[in-house]
């Protein structure tokens, strides 16, 4: 079986393999150089105005300029500051950035099993073309670039409880981002329990103790829950803002905590199979600073 899947959604899976909810057994993986996607709104807007060639023209325009509007429509956030577009876990990948799509598509093998299928398939063997690198690198910098304002931007915002609170403030506590989240795989979310399943009395308590209560309770520590829970495996999709009904950006809060906590551990999600997620595993050599034994 064969599975496409956009580099971001294959650093997804390659974590769930790690956490023991997926597999790789006669599964082979395809992947593409990731030109982006629209949030939902936008999808739909684009779609209205260029009708069923919507997908040529995007491939189309997005080639010519790799990234920025098209059509007056962004990417979305997410895809603005990606600068893992490459499937680099993929068995077979084809590129398209530096390629004369009009011609031409680059087909790689990037595992053995990819190698054989191609054998197989008695595929013309070719280089990859002359200024395809610069292209990608190109892009890179420029989505790193906007990455790290990105960062600085969300710092900025939610360097205090006080901000924080504000940054979270239209949650109303509907869990769609973790439903979303495609590496959130807990059977049983604990925000969905009876221990956060408050009594009438509760509630009026706290009104009374505090003057006042902000509706619903919990919110903060929510997000800093999944924020502690994800952010060595988050692989900056974006989908968690894509299903937020407020349109609070998560994906920038979640991706911050999450460039800081993997960069800490030398760690990045879905990079590759045989590394092992922080935490699970014990180095006796890790953070001697920390505990006094540097």
């Amino acid at each position: 079986m064969a599975a496409v899947l956009r580099p971001c959604e294959m650093r997804a899976f390659v974590e769930l393999i790690k956490l023991k909810q997926g597999a790789v057994d006669d599964l082979l993986l395809i992947g593409c150089d990731c030109l982006g996607a629209y949030t939902n709104r936008d999808y739909f807007r684009f779609v209205e105005s260029v009708g069923d060639e919507g997908t040529a023209a995007f491939v189309q325009a997005a080639l010519k300029q790799s990234s920025g509007p098209v059509d007056g429509i962004d990417l979305a956030p997410a895809c603005r500051i990606c600068e893992a577009f490459i499937p680099e876990t993929a068995d077979i990948h084809l590129g398209l950035l530096g390629v004369d799509t009009t011609r031409e598509v680059l087909v790689q093998a990037g595992t053995q099993e990819g190698a054989d299928l191609l054998a197989r398939l008695e595929m013309k063997r070719s280089e990859p073309p002359v200024g395809r690198q610069k292209e990608i690198d190109a892009l890179r910098n420029l989505r790193t670039a906007a990455r790290d304002a990105c960062f600085a931007d969300t710092a900025a915002a939610t360097d205090s409880v006080e901000k924080l609170t504000a940054y979270l403030a239209h949650c109303v506590n509907c869990y769609n981002c973790r439903v979303a989240c495609p590496v959130c795989y807990c059977k049983e979310c604990v925000f969905v329990t009876d221990v956060f399943d408050h009594d009438a009395y509760q509630y009026l308590q706290w009104a009374r103790r505090k003057g006042t209560i902000k509706m619903p309770t919990d919110t903060v520590f929510y997000h800093l829950t999944r924020l502690a829970h994800m952010s060595t495996a988050c692989v900056g999709c974006g989908q968690c803002s894509n299903a937020c009904p407020n349109d609070i950006p998560v994906m920038e809060l979640f991706r911050s905590v999450a460039h800081q906590a993997q960069a800490a551990f030398d760690y990045r999600a879905g990079r590759s199979l045989d590394e092992k997620p922080p935490l699970s595993e014990f180095r006796e050599d890790e953070y001697q600073e920390v505990v006094g034994l540097g």
